[in-house]
This record gives structure tokens, C-alpha cells and sequence, in this order.
């Protein structure tokens, strides 16, 4: 692990592509995350680099900093077998620089590895210092809500399509 990535792993009982399916989906992202920032999503189902949906955001969840409610767009910069990852343009121009993503390994003995991931080493060095914004702790937790969206399902507006 760097100065400049954190990380989580833990292992979920089902098949990697289940996993992807729910990282593919904007509502997906809404439903994993445990920094209560995400409060919903507009977009379709990605599916390759370059694809991208709109997050509606909260940062007074994190009680931080005076950004209130705003969106962003996530870019999707991997999204392979192997896993998803995605950079975020938002408010601040140029963008930040940093990715997010999970990483999806078949577990021998049954299920996926999955490793959520924060990574700013391509940061703009002026932001380097506000990370990480969310800590192992946020992210060990959303592997957690990953589980039992996959597992159980999760909500998705009347609206959504795939």
C-alpha cells in the first residue's frame, strides 16, 4: 500500500460478474456507499472506458466542508473482468485526479476477492492533502453494502433503465 492509496478487501460469496453488474449501475454506486455522500443517480448501465452517469452528491454527510449538494460525473477509466474504476469531474476544474474502483478476483474457495480502492497518486499535487476524504473504515464498510446489494437487491427509482 502507498502513501497515496488506500485500500479494503474482503471476500463475497458469489461470482465476480454479479459484482460487476452492481458496479455497473449508477444506482449501484448510490446503493454501496457508506460516507452517506451519494444521494442518487441519473444515467444508464456502463459498460466500457469512457462510459459515464451523474451522481448526486452531499458533502455536508461528511460534515468537512461547505459544499452542500452537487453533482458530479463519474468517468469509468477500467472496466474489465478484473474489476471497475472510475474518476470523478465535478465541480473543480481541472478535475482532482484521483480514481476510485474495486477489484475483482475469483477466491479459491468460492466467491470474489473484492478490494475497494482509492487511489490520488495522479492527483494534482495542490489536492493531494485532502486525502483520503473517506477512510478504510468507509471503504471496508461499502464492501459490506456491496454484499448485500448483490445478495438481497437494492432500490432503484421507478425511472431507472438499464
Amino acid at each position: 500500500m502507498s502513501d497515496e492509496r488506500i485500500s479494503a478487501t474482503r471476500l463475497v460469496p458469489v461470482d465476480p460478474e454479479a459484482i460487476r453488474s452492481v458496479l455497473s449501475d449508477p444506482d449501484g454506486h448510490v446503493a454501496i456507499d457508506a460516507s452517506g455522500m451519494l444521494q442518487g443517480a441519473t444515467g444508464r448501465r456502463v459498460s466500457s472506458v469512457g462510459d459515464s452517469f451523474i451522481v448526486h452528491m452531499d458533502r455536508e454527510a461528511l460534515g468537512d466542508l461547505p459544499m452542500g449538494r452537487y453533482d458530479v460525473t463519474v468517468i469509468i477509466t477500467r472496466h474489465d473482468p478484473g474489476g471497475v474504476e472510475w474518476t470523478i469531474h465535478g465541480t473543480v476544474k481541472p478535475p482532482i485526479g484521483h480514481v476510485w474502483g474495486y477489484e475483482l478476483e475469483p477466491a479459491d474457495e468460492g466467491g470474489t476477492r473484492v478490494t475497494s480502492y482509492c487511489d490520488w497518486s495522479d492527483a494534482a499535487p495542490e489536492w493531494k492533502p485532502i486525502f483520503p476524504v473517506v477512510g478504510e473504515t468507509a471503504l471496508r464498510a461499502s464492501l459490506g453494502l456491496l454484499e448485500r446489494a448483490v445478495v438481497r437487491g437494492y432500490p432503484r427509482p421507478a425511472s431507472a433503465t438499464d
